[in-house]
């Protein structure tokens, strides 16, 4: 590649172990190339439009921390209603941490000088194009470790503020926030992250990996919230192992962004272990929502339920791809996937694609998947109470998503979802409102 080179991820510097890391996975990049669409993980996204030459490392702010970023930071765990911890990063580097009420032997912060955390670079395939480039160019490893049999009580925010400083050159800023999470035997952690932009941020892109592990016993709740500007391509991937008798309960939002692209791969490997994965969208103007899930049982007894809902308007469009897979030996495995879009425009369009590889008998498995426009019944029936059409609509899709909202895993970040979905719809409303209609707002 002509803009991801060796040096580049050599001169980001950091621990050794990160820096050998970065050099091998760099030398590795300049053999791979992006997919194509006719690969089936990518089918019916606009990968082919992606030119990685136009594209380059952001460099640090040549200002420093941009006071922008950690206002919006402290702003949002204000919302929230306080964190247990709080940490900052801009353009995929430590700004700042802060530990309030977090028991002292939590690790919360970058990577340590000594060792490589347990999980980082073994929950996510680094054979992966996207995922290699993070392995090389991430400038700071986030990392969250929870000890076995430690209780975290207040949530732990991570803010990725994702402005990037355009290189000195033509190409484009690429930010690569890396995270790494983990929950030792029998402890319990909630953890947020955030990744948002200004909405006048030029164009980016923006490469997350997030790798969760969940040992035995153990409960991990996760939301991941999606706000970048508006000309950003989000490529994002999420990672999960998850141990015998443990749990993971994991929330993805995709707002912001032109394409947003976000995979979630959940392995339950020990017996007794169990997923719930929920994921919401909302497209308006041209934005694309590419959503790809697998549910991976490898051990017996395990259990994974899935729900996804999204809605499109104008002319954007919605891909959710969903696989189950129930591999030998994972009897009583017992899995369930559910899929449900809104078309609210004849220009808008939303495909759903549910997949099944079973290779075990005494299992149950089961997938159901809708897409179409808004429930005549329900609009007749809000209608009928008075409410004018085009506000009956905005209440029926909020309703629609107030669904899933209501079943987050961290209660807390729920009235925040609630009022971003309003301002999304709001927003697509607006654009298509006649001046006359001033219920619209």
């Amino acid at each position: 590649m002509r803009t991801f080179t060796v040096d580049d991820a050599t001169a980001l510097g950091g621990p050794g172990w990160l820096a050998r890391r970065r050099a091998g996975a760099a030398e590795t990049l300049q053999t791979l190339s992006v997919p194509t669409a006719e690969s089936d993980v990518w089918r019916y996204s606009p990968i082919e439009d992606l030119d990685l030459d136009r594209y380059a490392p952001a460099r640090a702010s040549q200002n420093g921390t941009r006071p922008q970023a950690v206002a919006a930071a402290g702003a949002l765990a204000r919302a929230l209603g306080g964190v247990g911890g709080l940490v900052i990063v801009e353009g995929g580097r430590l700004v700042d941490v802060e530990r309030a009420g977090l028991p002292a032997s939590v690790t919360l912060g970058g990577a340590g000088e000594a060792a490589a955390p347990a999980a980082f670079g073994q929950v996510v395939s680094s054979s992966e194009i996207f995922v290699s480039m993070s392995d090389a160019f991430a400038p700071d490893v986030i990392v969250i470790d929870v000890p076995a049999r430690t209780h975290v009580d207040a949530p732990i925010l991570v803010f990725h503020w994702c402005d990037a400083t355009p290189p000195e050159s033509d190409a484009a800023g690429t930010v690569f926030p890396r995270t790494v999470v983990q929950a030792g035997e029998g402890s319990t952690v909630a953890v947020i992250e955030v990744l948002i932009g200004s909405a006048a941020a030029a164009r980016g892109l923006v490469v997350p990996v997030t790798e969760l592990s969940v040992g035995d016993g153990a409960q991990l709740s996760y939301v991941g919230i999606q706000q970048l500007g508006s000309s950003a391509w989000h490529i994002g991937r999420i990672g999960a192992t998850v141990g015998r008798d443990a749990t993971l309960r994991s929330f993805t939002v995709g707002l912001g962004a032109d394409y947003d692209r976000s995979r979630t791969d959940a392995v339950v490997s020990g017996q007794g272990g169990s997923t719930e994965l929920r994921s919401a969208y909302f497209g308006s103007g041209t934005q694309i929502h590419d959503v790809r899930t697998m549910q991976d049982h490898a051990a017996p007894r395990s259990t994974s339920d899935l729900l996804c809902k999204g809605a499109v308007a104008q002319q954007s469009r919605s891909v959710y791809s969903g696989l189950i897979r129930v591999r030998r030996g994972a009897v009583r495995a017992d899995a369930m996937q559910t899929n449900h879009n809104l078309v609210l425009d004849a220009t808008a369009h939303a495909d759903s694609v549910p997949n099944l590889d079973i290779e075990e008998n005494d299992v149950r498995c089961s997938h159901a998947s809708t897409v179409g426009p808004v429930d005549e019944d329900q609009r007749y029936y809000v209608e009928s109470r008075g409410v004018p059409p085009s506000r009956a609509e905005r209440l029926i899709v909020l309703g629609f998503f107030d669904d899933i909202i209501q079943r987050v895993p961290i209660p807390a970040t729920a009235p925040y979802l609630r009022g971003a979905f309003g301002e999304r719809l709001a927003e697509s409303w607006h654009e298509d409102a006649e001046p006359a209609a001033a219920d619209h707002g």
